[in-house]
């Protein structure tokens, strides 16, 4: 969907604002569509030398991003990349948060979804990340690109064939003894507490965003956190601390449980938006009270005219 909508071609059905209409202009001139206005009707009530603008609720609900302008047309040529990028991050995390409880019976960190990681967390997360690019959609962009990163990485540490947790065993050893190795174990853990410094940045940008994005990264930083804890502890003393650790593991696989939850319901809530449901699901935008540096010069242009 564009963030704006060019309503200047001639249309006999539309006609212009009529005296008591409670529609308002942004800065731009123009009047906003808002996310609960019927599309239709919205054409019928604007002006045909105008345009239309949605509001950045919506727009964030489609892209997870803050209303910007971009050049062309390619918002209305090509089909939105939020979903199908977060599609793969949650058929990743949701079975791995499953594991890290040890729901079922579940174990292993999760390495019996290892080709999930692959063609689900990594290749639909950057194909997002490849969609959000041509957009113009920096943020998500970002996020989708590092996030597909990471799972491929995940993916590729438990594979044999990559030797990432073999090389710290002995040619005469199993090579899946290596997971327990306690350098593996604590030099891996460097690379979860570096996830979760990135989480806690993506979190403070996300105040530009909505509260459920927002809330995502929050308990992201605290899953990496406690992984990375348990590996420390691991490293440490494997016997000693496997009771501490084990509850690390499960606290993480909890509060990702929710992250996923919150994915779960901001997926659908796209969806829904994307295909013009009857009713939409709430996302907090957060944009309307952190405002951009933008938007800050237009109030105060406006405030100095």
């Amino acid at each position: 969907m564009a963030d704006t909508y060019d309503a200047s071609q001639a249309n006999r059905n539309l006609e212009p604002p009529h005296p008591g209409d409670s529609r308002k202009k942004d800065y731009g001139g123009r009047y906003d569509l808002d996310h609960n206005e019927d599309v239709d009707n919205a054409l019928r009530k604007i002006q045909t030398s105008g345009s239309i603008s949605i509001s950045p609720e919506l727009f964030e609900k489609i892209y997870l991003s803050p209303q910007n302008r971009v050049s062309g047309e390619l918002r209305k040529t090509f089909a939105n990349p939020t979903p199908l990028a977060l599609a793969g991050f949650l058929l990743s995390l949701t079975p791995l948060s499953c594991d890290l409880m040890g729901w079922r019976g579940a174990g292993g960190n999760g390495a019996a979804s290892t080709g999930v990681y692959f063609f689900f967390g990594g290749l639909l997360m950057i194909l997002g990340s490849v969609g959000e690019f041509l957009l113009g959609n920096t943020f998500p962009f970002v996020v989708f690109g590092t996030f597909g990163a990471f799972w491929l990485s995940y993916g590729a540490t438990l594979q044999p064939f990559y030797n990432a947790y073999g090389a710290y065993v002995g040619s005469n050893v199993g090579a899946a003894d290596g997971l327990m190795d306690a350098q593996f174990q604590a030099s891996f853990a460097f690379f979860l507490v570096f996830m979760g410094l990135l989480c806690f940045l993506y979190m403070i940008l996300s105040i530009r965003t909505n509260l459920i994005f927002f809330l995502i990264f929050l308990t992201l930083v605290i899953a990496f956190g406690l992984l990375s804890g348990a590996f420390w502890l691991l490293a440490a003393d494997p016997t000693a601390n496997a009771v501490a650790a084990n509850r690390c593991l499960v606290g993480a696989g909890a509060v990702t449980f929710v992250t996923d939850m919150l994915g779960w319901y901001l997926f659908f809530t796209i969806l829904l938006a994307s295909l013009d449901f009857p009713f939409a699901l709430p996302v907090f935008d957060l944009s309307r009270y952190v405002k951009g540096a933008s938007d800050r010069e237009k109030m105060r242009k406006k405030y100095d005219a």
